[in-house]
């Protein structure tokens, strides 16, 4: 964490007055606290969100102040970006985030969002990266590092367990302390330690029966006190819901959703509290320290804030690292007789079938809704692809049911959205709509017939990939399963397309599928990426950040542990979480964790495994193979690290990630990838030790392309125990 002069700090505080240092530590603003003119100190100008810089609303309302210029560049969701498995794409989205968070006059951008994917339901699980903690660590390090380049906080969310909407304000999870440590923890572990994070989000939901923003396990105990966090604790909007919690835990600033601001829990109230001497004012001070120490570091503060970055936003070189993001994050997951590529100069007609052909998504989500200066769609992207050479004939396909016409307010109405009523999502169930739901179904039937080259495009959209609401199951909405059938059985080399934020049911149509291809919503240039991949312009090198079920019931929190509309949630899986739930128990998946095809093959050789322990805490366990491209196109290959750990005093997993490489080749290039592991790839938190522990012993390097193909293994062993924190 960059060092500031704790002089400074110590000689504004002692010019500040009581009424000045609680004004610091609330909202002033709805995404804005208040400075003190006086002392020359700003406001702290907050902003969502994780794909982009959110429209500029009122100080005191939820409207839109700005007609034209907060249109901003709409970057792929954390779940693309994950899927990438790429750490310098991951720094240079951090980069573009952060300096058009400063063009914007942003001080703090609130995100990453890191929470783990326990349930393919979560709503949010689009604005989270994976069900691995270890992919989580590796890509939120470089993500913050570009953000905070800019002298833009980063704020890493939402800590911790905040796992699912539904209940999300209340819901108290339980688990126990194992899981917390090696799954919800390390992600926001590795923000702090490494990637310096400046500013970490507390969660609306509780943990062990506290709320997670004024927490004394989480905030005090674990977050201050392990691990030696001094930057800024900011709580959700809204998740504060008592004055001396507030005051007495590690929270330094309170955020909420209303205008009301000087009656918040840490405003009025906080300071009678004070003056009743009911409160210390040393909690206050320490909450201002934390904020003046951020403010220090992003150069608001002295004669540091000449030297302070300005940002820009909208720049062209933006689009680009966008467009080269979305790349890498679309994954082929199915290539039987290598349909895709299509051949462009053969193609004279194409029939794309399917409203998430021309859906837009940056408008939506919630919190990280984005004014996108523009988004090209995936039927667009074709069309800008083919240009004058190809007609495009376009079916909808399926019927989509408007909207209400009343607008949610994210803020407010997403904090009672689970009382909204359901035909904001399910539209109305009457005739009209089974007329045109089979009038449309039809015309995509007839359009698939009579046409040879056939893209389908499925998947979800804004209302079921939301904030403030789960999912009800994993099937695709709108009848888009039995379109998919229909049009299979009449072109079965039809390509399916599917763009969704989060895993869907695909059961009843996967095996006559042959070629499926996946999509995050992968921001502005998200369209032209697809039609880029579709071509073979760009070789497809994405891989799953998460496993994909079969069916819900696999799932390990639904079949095991406890999700959805309870006050109280059990965490029963324990660690087992994804694939370490899966690949243990042998259950089928649709498609594994850690899963992607390229339109090239790759070979996987010469593995040699080192194992050195003369250091005096610590072991390296050296990896080396090689990797060929053996096929005719360039392409990108992750090379995966597992390790198992065949032997242990506690059950584990049968395997879990520790390392990866993404490797570029050309045709028949062949590179050496070396990975390196250390003590803490080896170990699991011993809740009597109270620590991690690596027991000497043996262990397996499985290495592979997914979870479930592993290519190589070696064993190795450890000759001696291990203890970390």
């Amino acid at each position: 964490m960059r060092r500031v002069d704790e002089r400074k700090i110590n000689d504004i505080l002692s010019k500040l007055t009581l009424e000045e240092k609680i004004a610091m530590i609330h909202g002033d603003g709805l995404f804005e606290t208040k400075g003190v003119p006086r002392l020359d100190i700003p406001p702290l100008r907050t902003s969502d969100g994780p794909m982009g810089v959110r429209k500029e609303f009122a100080r005191d309302c939820w409207i839109n102040i700005c007609s034209t210029d907060d249109y901003v560049s709409y970057l792929p969701s954390n779940s693309a970006l994950a899927s990438t498995w790429n750490r310098e794409l991951a720094y240079k989205t951090g980069q573009v985030l952060g300096a058009e968070a400063r063009g914007r006059g942003k001080d703090v951008i609130l995100a990453p969002g890191i929470n783990i994917k326990r349930s393919p339901l979560c709503g949010r699980n689009f604005e989270y990266m994976s069900e691995d903690p270890r992919l989580v660590e590796e890509m939120v390090v470089p993500l913050i590092q570009g953000i905070q380049e800019n002298d833009v906080a980063a704020c890493v969310k939402h800590f911790a367990a905040n796992n699912q909407e539904t209940n999300r304000l209340s819901v108290d999870t339980y688990m126990d302390e194992r899981t917390l440590r090696e799954i919800y923890l390390p992600g926001f572990k590795a923000a702090i330690f490494k990637g310096e994070s400046y500013t970490i989000m507390g969660a609306y939901n509780r943990l062990y029966g506290e709320f997670c923003s004024h927490s004394k396990y989480l905030l005090t105990k674990i977050l201050r006190e392990e691990w030696g966090y001094d930057g800024a604790v900011i709580s959700d909007w809204g998740a504060v819901h008592d004055t001396k919690e507030a005051a007495e835990s590690d929270l330094d600033v309170e955020m909420s959703i209303g205008p009301d601001f000087d009656n918040y829990y840490m405003a009025n109230p906080l300071l009678e509290a004070v003056r009743n001497g009911e409160i210390k004012e040393e909690y206050i001070d320490k909450k201002v320290r934390n904020i003046l120490r951020t403010m220090f570091r992003l150069k608001m503060l002295g004669e540091e804030r000449k030297d302070r970055k300005a940002g820009t936003y909208n720049a062209p070189e933006h689009r680009e690292m966008i467009l080269k993001c979305a790349e890498e994050s679309i994954i082929l997951l199915k290539n039987e007789e290598n349909i895709l590529p299509l051949d462009k100069s053969k193609v004279k007609t194409l029939a794309v079938i399917g409203q998430n052909a021309e859906r837009l998504h940056a408008g939506g989500g919630g919190s990280a809704e984005i004014k996108a200066l523009y988004e090209i769609s995936p039927l667009l992207g074709l069309k800008m692809h083919l240009g004058g050479n190809a007609e495009i004939k376009y079916a909808k396909g399926y019927y989509v049911p408007p909207k209400e016409e009343k607008k949610l307010n994210w803020q407010q109405d997403s904090l009672d959205i689970n009382k909204e009523d359901e035909a904001l999502r399910s539209g109305h169930n009457d005739e009209e709509t089974v007329r045109l739901q089979e009038e449309l179904l039809k015309e995509a039937v007839e359009l698939a017939k009579e046409n040879e080259n056939v893209i389908i495009f499925a998947g979800l959209d804004h209302e079921y990939d939301v904030e403030g609401k789960d999912r009800d199951d994993l099937k695709l909405p709108y009848g888009q399963d039995r379109l998919i059938k229909e049009v299979l059985k009449v072109n079965p080399n039809a390509i399916v397309v599917v763009i969704a934020g989060s895993p869907v049911e695909m059961r009843t149509w996967a095996d006559d599928a042959k070629t499926i291809l996946w999509s995050y919503y992968a921001g502005m240039e998200g369209g032209r990426a697809l039609a880029k991949v579709i071509f073979g312009d760009v070789n497809p090198s994405g891989k799953l950040a998460e496993s994909f079920p079969r069916k819900l019931t696999d799932c390990p929190a639904h079949s095991l542990g406890e999700f959805g509309d309870y006050e109280k949630i059990t965490y029963n899986e324990g660690v087992f979480v994804g694939y370490r739930y899966y690949d243990t128990h042998n259950i089928d998946v649709e498609f594994p964790f850690g899963h992607g095809l390229s339109y090239t093959t790759f070979e996987y050789s010469n593995l040699k495994v080192s194992v050195d322990e003369t250091g005096s805490d610590d072991v390296t366990v050296k990896i080396q193979l090689d990797v060929k491209n053996t096929g005719k196109v360039a392409g990108a290959e992750t090379v995966q690290v597992y390790v198992a750990d065949p032997v242990s005093k506690v059950e584990r997993p049968v395997h879990e990630l520790k390392g990866f490489e993404k490797v570029h080749l050309k045709p028949m290039e062949i590179k050496t990838v070396t990975i390196c592991l250390h003590k803490d790839s080896f170990g699991f938190y011993d809740v009597n030790e109270h620590c991690f522990v690596a027991e000497p012993g043996e262990f397996e390097i499985q290495v592979g392309a997914s979870s479930r193909d592993i290519r190589m293994k070696e064993k190795i062993s450890l000759s001696r125990k291990y203890m970390y924190s």
